[in-house]
């Protein structure tokens, strides 16, 4: 009897160490894995920084007037006035002269529209 709980014994003890490393290799390769990734969000992230520093630069103010100017011909020019107050007719010069003397045109009238219903009897 003592030597079948000690073959037991044994063979529990070899069960357990086999355990054990299979866990500490899980253990190394998930290690292995996580510097990569952490290598790789690492990376990412500087390049992130120089596209944010593109950005910056890109859309600077004086970048765009730059652009403005060469490739849509636009100008910081002062606006020219088109109009003056004084053109603008006056409140009290008849302002409905020019709604009275409109005419308009009706479209004839078309044949009534009629629903499916009604052409099929259902």
């Amino acid at each position: 009897m003592i030597r079948v709980v000690s073959t037991f014994c044994v063979g529990l003890m070899g069960f357990t160490i086999l355990t054990l490393y299979h866990i500490s290799e899980q253990t190394r390769i998930a290690g292995q894995d996580l510097a990569g990734v952490e290598k790789r969000i690492a990376a990412e992230q500087v390049q992130i920084s120089v596209l944010e520093a593109q950005w910056q630069r890109d859309a600077a103010p004086d970048t765009i007037q730059k652009l403005a100017e060469n490739t849509l011909g636009m100008s910081d020019r002062s606006t020219v006035q088109l109009a003056s107050v004084t053109q603008l007719p006056r409140r009290s010069d008849d302002p409905y002269g020019s709604v009275r003397a409109a005419s308009a045109q009706l479209p004839p009238p078309q044949a009534p529209i009629l629903k499916i219903s009604a052409r099929s009897g259902m």
